[in-house]
C-alpha cells in the first residue's frame, strides 16, 4: 500500500479540525482514520499544486470580509450563471480546495462541476449579466 503523504496529512488535519481535540488519543484515532479511508487512484498533485491552491485558499478568507462590505455598500440585485474553466487533469483533492474557495466567498457558490474541464458557478453581480458567459481563470482567485 502506498501512502500519499499529501493526502494523508489533508486527511489527519481535517480530522483534528472537525474534532477540535488535539489530545494524543484524538490524533492516533486521526491517524487511524486517515489511513483506512480509501486511497485515490488518480495520479497524486504535486507539492507545488497543493501550496498553489491552499495560498489561494487562504486568500479566501480576506476576499470573503471584503466581498461581505461590498455587498451590504453596494447591493448586487443581479445573478449570473458562469462557467469557469479547470484542469480536468487536477487531483480530486485540489478540486474540492478550488470549489471550497469559491464557495467560500458570499457572492458565489459552484453549482456544478464537469468533469471535462468547467465549474458552473453561480454569482452575485451589480450589473445584468450577457448571456452565455464563461470567465476567465485569471480573473478569479478561485482558480
Amino acid at each position: 500500500m502506498t501512502i500519499n503523504y499529501l493526502n494523508f496529512a489533508l486527511r489527519l488535519a481535517i480530522w483534528l479540525l472537525l474534532t477540535a481535540d488535539f489530545g494524543l488519543v484524538n490524533v492516533l484515532i486521526g491517524v487511524v482514520v486517515a489511513l483506512l479511508l480509501p486511497q485515490s487512484r488518480v495520479r497524486a498533485a504535486s507539492l507545488r499544486q497543493w501550496l498553489s491552491t491552499l495560498g489561494k485558499v487562504a486568500m479566501a478568507v480576506p476576499r470573503a470580509y471584503a466581498e461581505a462590505i461590498e455587498i451590504l455598500l453596494r447591493p448586487h440585485r443581479h445573478e449570473a450563471v458562469v462557467r469557469q474553466p479547470v484542469s480536468p487533469t487536477r487531483s480530486p483533492g485540489l478540486i474540492f480546495l478550488d470549489i471550497f474557495a469559491i464557495t467560500f466567498t458570499p457572492k458565489t457558490i459552484v453549482l456544478h462541476y464537469d468533469e471535462q474541464g468547467w465549474f458552473e458557478v453561480h454569482e452575485l453581480v451589480q450589473q445584468r449579466p450577457q448571456l452565455g458567459t464563461t470567465k476567465n481563470p485569471k480573473e478569479d482567485s478561485g482558480q
